[in-house]
């Protein structure tokens, strides 16, 4: 039976007190944010949480206005007040099992970080088309990511560096191979697609729609 420990509000703030913790989280989104393009008129962040990867993008794009889509009341709350008054950025509510909104409009580039393993991984994989669609040409997508180790024994060790028992591992995950996200990438159409990061499950995928 499938679990998703994230409709729990607990659930969600436990996070948020612990991810600060997780080893190499912070390097992660160093490199997202090493990958974004130059000019950045539009950006969706998918799973936008508390809001805090969105605003690291338009910190380093002061330029480009924002969309951030989430499930839960309390990160709704929170990234509506971390944006209170900055109308660079809109906050909407939006649960990824479902198909992006057709009223979107499209992007220069879409984010997330440490939200799409939550999905089932066919579902996993309609999102990326479903990026590639709502992406300018020459747009971009990064996705920094938890990934499946390829065996239990390294899946182990890894529980292990956040602290935490195999009897403990969050069910919610629906972790795949940072190969198969790539297979994705591409099966989308996106080109240059690439992991440009990778320590033990963590990981930053990213591709580009051709600009043609």
């Amino acid at each position: 039976m499938t679990v998703n420990l994230w409709v729990n509000e607990e659930h969600a703030l436990a996070y948020l007190r612990e991810r600060d913790t997780i080893p190499h989280r912070v390097d992660a989104l160093e490199v997202l944010c090493e990958l974004l393009p130059p000019r950045v008129g539009r950006v969706l962040d998918l799973g936008t949480g508390d809001g805090s990867t969105l605003a690291l993008v338009v910190a380093a794009r002061p330029g480009a206005t924002g969309v951030g889509l989430d499930f839960g009341d309390e990160m709704l709350r929170r990234a509506r007040d971390r944006f209170a008054g900055d109308a660079r950025v809109a906050i909407a509510r939006h649960d990824l099992d479902e198909p992006l909104p057709g009223d979107l409009g499209d992007f220069d580039l879409v984010v997330s970080s440490f939200a799409i393993h939550h999905l089932a991984p066919a579902r996993q994989e309609a999102l990326y088309a479903e990026v590639f669609a709502v992406l300018r040409a020459g747009g971009a997508f990064v996705n920094a990511e938890h990934v499946a180790s390829p065996t239990e024994a390294l899946h182990h060790e890894f529980l292990s560096s956040l602290g935490v028992t195999p009897e403990n591992d969050d069910p919610s995950n629906r972790l795949v191979a940072v190969e198969q996200h790539l297979t994705w990438l591409n099966a989308a159409g996106f080109e240059n697609s690439e992991c440009f990061w990778k320590w033990r499950e963590l990981a930053v995928v990213a591709g580009t729609r051709p600009a043609v």
